[in-house]
């Protein structure tokens, strides 16, 4: 007999519990410690290519519902990486400037 053991996709748990079935078949998961839920092997959509593309087309001043319908990327999931990437560039400019000021 063989037994998986399934741990947290985000805080590495074992205490899991099965908790339904997604859309597209995937056994969904509820971790107990961390309160949040995950399917069976996540595949994430994107790489890390199709994002810069995706962004740079958006720098390029692209409205967000043509990246939408040329990407099949939805309007939220730019909103989000749009986000991240403003926060990552003004961390970086944070940090340069108090490494100059020291």
């Amino acid at each position: 007999m063989v037994i998986k053991v399934i741990s947290c996709y985000h805080c590495g748990s074992t205490e899991i519990t099965k908790n339904g079935k997604a859309p597209n078949g995937k056994q969904k998961y509820y971790c107990k410690e961390c309160e949040t839920g995950s399917r069976e092997n996540p595949d994430h959509g994107y790489t890390e290519e199709e994002k810069e593309t995706i962004l740079k087309a958006y720098q390029e001043r692209s409205s967000m519902r043509g990246i939408s319908r040329t990407f099949g990327v939805s309007r939220n999931t730019l909103t989000k990486w749009i986000k991240k990437s403003q926060d990552i560039a003004t961390d970086k400019r944070n940090f340069s400037s108090a490494k100059r000021a020291s």
